[in-house]
């Protein structure tokens, strides 16, 4: 029997489960508009980004990755705000949403009056878009429907012995169903290449995770033996240390945890998202940010985020589900941090009774319950990588 949740069911077929209006600049120089345009309509997200005078496959990155997040079927809609003279245009990226079928409407400053008159001109459009969007009603959906990112920060000692393995028993569940997930933060995976590929559906596909880890070995080193402060090299964080964790090989064998025991079907590239269903590995870097926005653009409606030292962060109209191995991390971050399977070390419940309480809550969420860190206004992990020297 395959579980089922409430989402919204989008006009290109896929499902939602937020019902939010992006509004999305292409340039930095449009972001105060874009943001008086979202202060202005409840339910709205605005995306702020430091690209300008981005250049060659920098800019291409850039512009793959804000047209799916432009196509993340959490927004019904999406009103695009641009400068006029940048290189990536308004209409660019209206484009490349406008195949996921919602309402795209864009406004370019230097098409209009001044600045006061490209927001009042957005606004409006902004405030159609909610009014139409509040009229869709939820409707059952199979679990298949549904798309997790997996992402970690702040890890500790916890993290890696509780947290990350009961995740992984949720992720497992979900993909078990015709679902999909997603794997990421290669920084943390480093070692981790033939335990993975040894999941691989098929030799093509462990050759890619391999070469996929073994490539962002090759970045990193390159980095440490140019960088002017070898004191900033570390993969390991001060936090990391602190909260318990020896070494890399450490901390990716407890990140590598939260994919549970599944096949990866295939690797997908940053910017991109999966053509078919299943366990997928998606090359990014190890920034929390930089991940959860690739995982968002990938098509994840939802991301999951273990985190043993706790962090506040969250994702404009994306939920970031917080979720914590140390009971003490927990109490002190209750606010923030959605669930605390750490009753696994006081022997309250089992690591399987842990992961199928994270997959419940997985399932009310996509219903509609809010996270902590939507309740609080949270947005900071949009992030969009660029490309390494």
């Amino acid at each position: 029997m395959v579980d089922t949740f409430l989402g919204f069911r989008r006009n290109d077929g896929n499902v939602g489960i937020r019902n939010h209006i992006a509004i999305i600049p292409t340039i930095y120089s449009a972001n105060k508009v874009a943001e008086r345009i979202s202060y202005q309509v409840p339910g709205t997200m605005y995306f702020r980004h430091p690209i300008g005078s981005h250049e060659g496959e920098d800019l291409n990155l850039a512009a793959k990755t804000l047209i799916q997040i432009g196509k993340n079927p959490n927004y019904a809609g999406v009103v695009v705000v641009g400068h006029g003279d940048e290189a990536f245009s308004a209409f660019d990226l209206a484009e490349g949403i406008r195949t996921s079928r919602k309402m795209i409407e864009t406004v370019v400053i230097l098409n209009e009056e001044d600045s006061l008159t490209a927001i009042q001109k957005g606004t409006n459009y902004a405030r159609e878009m909610q009014q139409i969007a509040s009229q869709q009603q939820r409707e059952k959906v199979s679990v298949k429907e549904l798309m997790i990112g997996l992402n970690c920060g702040g890890s500790d000692t916890t993290s890696g012995l509780i947290a990350n393995p009961a995740l992984g028993i949720a992720s497992d569940m979900i993909v078990e169903q015709g679902g999909s997930s997603l794997l990421s933060e290669l920084t943390e995976l480093l070692g981790t290449e033939d335990i993975l590929a040894r999941r691989a559906i098929n030799d093509t596909v462990a050759n890619e995770i391999k070469e996929t880890i073994y490539r962002m070995e090759r970045r990193l080193q390159y980095q440490t033996s140019h960088s002017s402060n070898k004191n900033r090299t570390h993969l390991i964080s001060k936090g990391n240390y602190d909260g318990g964790l020896s070494s890399v090989v450490e901390k990716s064998l407890g990140s590598m945890k939260k994919s549970g025991n599944a096949p990866f079907s295939g690797v997908v590239s940053y910017g991109e998202e999966p053509k078919e269903k299943g366990l997928f590995l998606l090359d990014s870097p190890g920034h929390d940010g930089e991940v959860t926005t690739g995982q968002v653009a990938a098509g994840a409606q939802i991301v999951i985020f273990p985190t043993g030292r706790g962090t506040p962060t969250g994702f404009p109209g994306v939920p970031v589900l917080k979720i914590t191995g140390n009971p003490t991390t927990f109490e002190k971050m209750k606010e923030n941090i959605d669930l605390n399977p750490g009753a696994v070390i006081s022997g309250e419940k089992t690591l399987r009774e842990a992961g199928e309480e994270i997959y419940h809550e997985i399932l009310a969420v996509a219903s509609g319950k809010l996270v902590k860190a939507e309740i609080l206004g949270h947005d900071e992990q949009f992030c969009i990588t660029r490309l390494p020297i």
